[in-house]
């Protein structure tokens, strides 16, 4: 089964741009996925849907974070990779990436209900 593993830095400055990376092993971006999203969870609250990207790269983004958010691909690496920019304390959050073997459609693909692969998750602490 395709596998999902998050990583990048647990701490990240106030104002700073939160890189994280989101490697796939037991099958390539290529081969499985066609639809993925990266999703993140706040201490004590409920799943967050950041956005997500296509294999044929369109791109969908919460309203809400639009402004500071980029998703893209390294199909060579089997990479997906996210950027939030100009982060604060309220982004400090448990990040997922999580990805689907279908093309979503309409609002399915402004949600993570249809993900069948997830990571386990990677916690990002904002902080000075």
């Amino acid at each position: 089964q395709v596998q999902l593993q998050e990583s990048g830095p647990g701490l990240v400055k106030p104002s700073q741009t939160l890189s994280l990376t989101c490697t796939v092993s037991n099958g390539s971006i290529t081969a499985n996925l066609a639809y993925w999203s990266w999703i993140r969870q706040p201490p004590g609250k409920g799943l967050e849907w950041i956005g997500g990207m296509t294999l044929g790269d369109s791109t969908y983004y919460s309203p809400s974070l639009k402004s500071r958010t980029s998703i893209s691909r390294d199909t060579y690496k089997d990479q997906l990779t996210l950027q939030l920019s100009s982060v604060t304390p309220e982004d400090t959050a448990v990040y997922y990436c999580a990805g689907a073997p279908a093309y979503c459609s309409g609002s399915v693909c402004y949600d993570y209900y249809t993900m069948d692969y997830w990571g386990k998750g990677t916690l990002v602490t904002v902080s000075s």
